[in-house]
């Protein structure tokens, strides 16, 4: 089997996924995810869909990922990984989706609005 590449993507995240099979390895930008994410809790949201779908440890990962912050970030990666898994093996996805890691979440940061403070505070009210 050849490389399998998929698009994943949260807020401003973009992550372009490289799955193949392999020892385990997981690349972000060119370094070692654990490395790139440094809390335990990004690198879980990462290998959540290997737990899910029992593949821990069976694939290689690559990814590209620009754009918005550390959760974006990974979240991103956690949908193209995902998506990638579902094209190895479409029986992934009776795994995947009930935990939605298969559907793109679309919220995004509300804009702000002229004559407000930000997107929904106002400036203080003045009666006199």
């Amino acid at each position: 089997m050849s490389t399998v590449h998929k698009i994943g993507r949260r807020k401003t995240s973009v992550a372009r996924v490289y799955v193949k099979p392999g020892t385990g390895n997981f690349k972000v930008n060119g370094k070692d995810a654990k490395e790139y994410f440094s809390t335990d809790v990004m690198v879980y949201k990462l290998n959540q869909p290997f737990v899910l779908t029992e593949t821990a440890g069976q694939y290689d990962v690559t990814v590209n990922v620009f754009g918005g912050g550390n959760t974006g970030q990974a979240e991103a990666i956690r949908m193209g990984v995902s998506r990638a898994l579902c094209e190895i093996n479409a029986e992934f996805r009776l795994a995947l989706k009930p935990h939605g890691l298969l559907t793109r979440d679309a919220r995004m940061v509300e804009r702000k609005k002229p004559g407000q403070k930000k997107a929904r505070k106002r400036f203080q009210f003045s009666k006199r």
